[in-house]
């Protein structure tokens, strides 16, 4: 097969690339240029989409012995995900912007570019596996690295680009792929992992949400209040408090109780953020819009969903009503916020995903 190896400058991809051109497949290396202003995303450690990681990226496609590009997406990343990202902001909700690379960049945009410049398929360092079903479709599945599983940011992809995916890494541990790209010489091999956002340059999210919504943001300072509306302190922005967020509030005057107070609610309209016991943070049931499924979407599973990048399984009964998704938790989860992503699992298939319009408690 011809395989397009997007390769982000980090060890994962590198080896997966590697793997490819082993495995005899035909394999172009490409980074993606993803700011439009590469010094201003993070550098170093905390590196990601850097001039720094386009550099790896090529001496890394030098060693494997593969021809390599850099492709810039910078205008559809900054349209599809920074500005997608900010918008979810100012309106109260939580995204998740790993997931809206995944769907609008890494396996929409440069998927649909390599299948029309002739390759068959598009390889990433992403931990999960693909198989083929009884039904002959290409099922989705957890890694084997629990540690290192990524299945719940690669949710969003369907059938058709799973068909044309490869992920050489699922049946790997993290420290396997460290000592491969040791043995193969890959100069990556001890590079730390980039995490957070890729385009927070400093890592501060609270505060780069401020600098670039302050001024269009509806409401740039508002009340912070308890349960029964009594107004404990200010703040100077919704955009700075997440649904479950504990630290930072800077409150007045103690709980009753002595207990921490956590974020319950964000008004955008009104400017209010409502703060109260993490018991009152308990989720029974949420509803799902924008569904996009993994294969055929099914009427009702009982099965499992995950609600956070990192977060665990919560035992659930989903059913679909067409474009809507109505989830029955059937453990309480705590911290859930509209805007993140619901990501449902028949054991370790991934099912498909759906993105968090409204939680009942």
């Amino acid at each position: 097969m011809k395989v397009l190896a997007a390769m982000s400058g980090g060890v994962d991809s590198a080896v997966a690339a590697a793997r490819a051109a082993e495995a005899g497949h035909d394999v172009t290396g490409i980074h993606l240029a993803l700011s439009r202003n590469p010094a201003s995303y993070r550098s170093g450690a905390r590196g990601c989409c850097t001039i720094e990681d386009a550099n790896d990226a090529r001496r890394a496609a030098d060693v494997i012995g593969i021809p390599f590009y850099v492709w810039d997406l910078s205008e559809e990343f900054h349209e599809d995900v920074v500005e997608d990202f900010l918008a979810e902001y100012a309106a109260g909700r939580t995204p998740n912007p790993c997931l809206r690379c995944n769907e609008k960049i890494k396996f929409a945009a440069v998927l649909d570019r390599a299948l029309a410049l002739g390759f068959d398929a598009v390889a990433t360092g992403h931990y999960a596996r693909l198989r083929q079903g009884t039904d002959g479709q290409v099922e989705m599945h957890r890694a084997v690295d629990d540690g290192k599983d990524q299945s719940y940011v690669l949710g969003v992809l369907d059938q058709e680009q799973l068909r044309h995916s490869l992920f050489p890494l699922g049946g790997s541990t993290k420290a396997d792929v460290r000592r491969e790209a040791a043995e193969r010489g890959l100069l990556v091999a001890d590079k730390p992992d980039s995490h957070d956002i890729c385009f927070v340059a400093d890592g501060d999210t609270s505060g780069w949400l401020r600098e670039k919504l302050g001024e269009r943001a509806p409401n740039t300072e508002g009340a912070i209040l308890d349960e029964d509306g009594t107004e404990l302190g200010r703040h100077e922005g919704t955009f700075g408090y997440t649904i479950g967020q504990r630290k930072g509030l800077r409150l007045g005057r103690p709980a009753p109780d002595g207990k921490p107070r956590f974020v319950l609610d964000i008004e955008p309209v009104s400017g209010t953020v409502t703060v109260g016991p993490r018991e009152h943070l308990a989720v029974h049931g949420l509803t799902g819009i924008r569904p996009r499924w993994c294969g055929t979407p099914p009427a009702r599973l009982r099965g499992t969903v995950q609600l956070r990048a990192h977060g665990a399984e919560h035992p659930a009964v989903v059913t679909v009503d067409g474009d809507g998704v109505e989830v029955e938790l059937l453990e309480p989860a705590y911290g859930i916020a509209p805007g993140q992503a619901a990501v449902v699992y028949d054991g370790t298939r991934v099912v498909g995903s759906a993105t968090i319009a409204a939680t009942r408690r």
